[in-house]
């Protein structure tokens, strides 16, 4: 007689991508965000126009089979520059995510573990920068280092959006610390860094990895909004910020102008709010069951509350 074999152990990574592989909204954002990168590096090369190549015949023109999402005041075609900007405007949004989850990481879960005089130095300068204005603040440094080029920018705007989740982090690491593997850890000697970043911080990947995805759309959005108004990325370079800075003033009698790269914007914001759900749901499914249990009973409360004020 042979022996039945042992059911396979389903692994914590195949668990959380089958749930957020049942998330239609998450699949829906993940599917733009891949079309959108796609769409950004693949699609200039479709176009025989390049982003900085004038049409000295076409100015103000709309779109047409020569110029797929027509063309600004100055002969520029709007579908290569829309796309150079999301270029931009993607590869920052990514690189602030992971460069301001990996400060809120290490400074909080640092913060947390020592204690003492490095809890209060790191929390301290949490608490100072909470309270600066980080838009003015990088608005006035940004001209400072405006020849040193975007990623320089990056930095700037990643110094600034790591403060919130660090202090979770913070708290979190406090009660990780006092768990029996860690303890066991630093009895057998473990150096406090290889403590941190083998036993703490990997109990923390599903937050990490959800406020990267959140990062990264208030970067772009962040990025946007500071290019619009000057002081983000400068020319020879562009972003979308600045492809709808540059033709606001003729939105109104030519809206492709707007449309297209405000639009490509919107996408990105949708995709990154989808997946950062479908992520939230998938590593903590027991968040998800207890907020749609209290979607469910939230209408039956109401009834009834109603029902009974109408005796």
């Amino acid at each position: 007689m042979t022996r039945a074999a042992a059911p396979r152990r389903t692994s914590r990574a195949r668990l959380t991508a089958r749930r957020f592989a049942r998330n239609r909204l998450a699949l829906c954002g993940l599917a733009l965000l891949v079309l959108l990168f796609l769409a950004a590096y693949a699609g200039p090369l479709l176009s025989p126009w390049d982003y900085r190549t004038h049409d000295f015949l076409n100015f103000l023109s709309g779109p047409s089979a020569e110029h797929w999402w027509g063309t600004t005041q100055s002969g520029l075609d709007l579908y290569a520059l829309t796309l150079r900007g999301l270029q931009k405007s993607l590869v920052i949004g990514v690189l602030v995510g992971v460069l301001s989850t990996f400060l809120s990481a290490v400074a909080g879960a640092f913060a947390g573990y020592f204690g003492g005089w490095t809890d209060r130095v790191l929390t301290g300068c949490v608490d100072l920068l909470l309270v600066m204005p980080a838009f003015l603040i990088v608005a006035v440094l940004s001209p400072l280092v405006r020849g040193s080029g975007w990623p320089v920018f990056v930095v700037l705007l990643a110094a600034f959006s790591w403060m919130i989740t660090g202090r979770v982090v913070r708290s979190v690491t406090l009660t990780l610390r006092e768990r029996e593997y860690v303890k066991a850890a630093r009895y057998m000697g473990v150096p406090a860094p290889v403590v941190i970043f083998r036993h703490i911080l990997p109990n923390l990947s599903s937050l990490l990895i959800v406020e990267a995805v959140i990062q990264a759309g208030a970067a772009v959005i962040g990025e946007s909004g500071l290019s619009y108004f000057g002081f983000g990325v400068q020319p020879p370079d562009v972003s979308l910020g600045t492809v709808i800075a540059d033709n606001t003033n003729m939105a109104a009698s030519y809206p492709w102008l707007f449309f297209f790269p405000a639009g490509c914007l919107v996408l990105i914001g949708v995709s990154l709010a989808f997946i950062g759900d479908g992520l939230r749901d998938a590593l903590d499914p027991d968040a998800a069951g207890a907020q749609a249990r209290a979607k469910r009973r939230t209408p039956r409360t109401a009834g009834g509350a109603a029902t009974k004020g109408h005796r």
